[in-house]
């Protein structure tokens, strides 16, 4: 039995750049930043002052006011950017077909926000005063049952939990599910809203965030030489995943397929990538095997591209490592140049950005791109896109843990 193929025929974004697809993607088209000063709380006695927030939430356009405030911000915007990448592919969830359309939706963090409030409360008001709440708004499986709940999907419906490469795990193990004939459409992809105080503060003590508090829109600059770490994001990016039997049945619209997908384990250290980029590596040639495609099919990939030291010449060796000379006719750019690290979330965007790019033909650029690093000497699109025909885009998420996530994505 041929194995089935799997169809991108949806996106949601809520991203620090637009909170639809269309303005998301202009902005990065032109290169601009969504980085600037954190305005959620008081930042002023932090080491890093800046971040990539969501900017003109309104949850009231997409749940009921009486819904709000029982629901953290991480699930709002998974809420959100679902409902949007519903309504795009034009899929109407029905009791009919309910049961073959499933969600997977991750977070790396979850509800912190929602933690820190009741921690508070705890702390001044004792424990009578805790809501009972808390517990469902903070646990992380939450993005997927409040997307379930809100859409009406009961089919397979679970969540990852694997820091930056989550939602690259649940969009795999999400087209997974449909090629083994367990859902037709499943609803994919991570979501974060960790930009709270103890989230800035973590990130950091561990010093993995840069302190170019004077310059926050020049802060990100992956695999340039001066790179001094993340900026943190916030937001949600969810496909919708359909069998191409299923999409071609109603004649939807289709983005790009999902042809390939892989996951390895560094176990080499809880913060730091493996030397040389082993896990990585392995995931990408594991996901081109899976795909079926030589590297040389491969026209541009999405790089992880944090902006930290470590983990971009270390991916940058990693590229070189799978795909030998062809690495140097690749295009590599990186979104989080523009939108800062959306942790758990950043994968969805990013396979929402692999899909725009193979439809518009059209790759953004890795802006703040200004002095070359010798470690980091690919072409990764400096500072203006470039049109260019893409048939093959791979999307690389590395989590804290050692968790990487290699996505293929094909034009369809």
């Amino acid at each position: 039995m041929a194995e089935r193929r799997v169809l991108i025929t949806g996106l949601g974004v809520l991203t620090p750049l637009g909170n639809t697809v269309a303005e998301f993607w202009e902005g990065l088209k032109a290169g601009r930043s969504g980085v600037g000063p954190i305005t959620h709380f008081d930042a002023s006695k932090f080491t890093t002052r800046f971040a990539a927030e969501v900017k003109g939430f309104n949850p009231e356009a997409y749940m009921e006011r009486r819904d709000v405030r029982h629901i953290d911000p991480f699930a709002q915007y998974a809420i959100a950017a679902a409902k949007q990448a519903v309504a795009d592919a034009g899929l109407q969830i029905t009791p009919e077909n309910a049961e073959r359309v499933g969600v997977l939706i991750g977070s790396g963090i979850g509800g912190i926000s929602t933690w820190e409030e009741q921690h508070s409360v705890y702390l001044n008001r004792g424990p009578s005063r805790i809501s009972p709440y808390f517990v469902p708004m903070m646990i992380c499986n939450m993005a997927s049952g409040q997307v379930s709940i809100a859409l009406g999907a009961k089919g397979p419906n679970t969540t990852v939990v694997t820091a930056c490469a989550t939602a690259s795990h649940a969009i795999g193990d999400a087209m997974a599910i449909i090629r083994r004939g367990d859902a037709e459409v499943m609803i994919a992809g991570g979501s974060e809203a960790a930009i709270t105080p103890m989230g800035v503060v973590g990130f950091c003590a561990a010093r993995a965030l840069s302190t170019r508090n004077d310059d926050p829109q020049r802060a990100s600059r992956p695999f340039d030489r001066d790179r001094d770490g993340f900026v943190m994001g916030e937001g949600a990016g969810i496909l919708v995943l359909e069998s191409e039997e299923h999409a071609r049945a109603r004649g939807a619209q289709v983005y790009a397929e999902v042809a390939g997908y892989a996951m390895t384990g560094d176990a080499y250290h809880i913060t730091a990538p493996a030397p040389g980029g082993e896990g990585a590596a392995r995931a990408m040639a594991l996901a081109l095997k899976d795909a079926r495609l030589a590297p040389t099919d491969v026209d541009y990939i999405n790089a992880h591209g944090t902006s930290t030291p470590p983990n971009d010449a270390v991916e940058t060796a990693a590229i070189k490592q799978v795909f030998g000379d062809h690495a140097y006719r690749l295009m590599v750019s990186s979104t989080k140049s523009m939108i800062g690290h959306l942790l758990g979330a950043g994968g969805g965007v990013e396979a929402a950005v692999c899909a725009l790019t193979i439809r518009d033909r059209v790759v953004h650029a890795t802006i703040n791109y200004e002095n070359p690093d010798p470690e980091c000497d690919l072409d990764y699109v400096p500072n203006t896109a470039r049109e260019a025909p893409v048939r093959v885009a791979l999307s690389n998420s590395l989590g804290f843990g050692g968790h990487n996530a290699c996505l293929v994505f094909r034009q369809a």
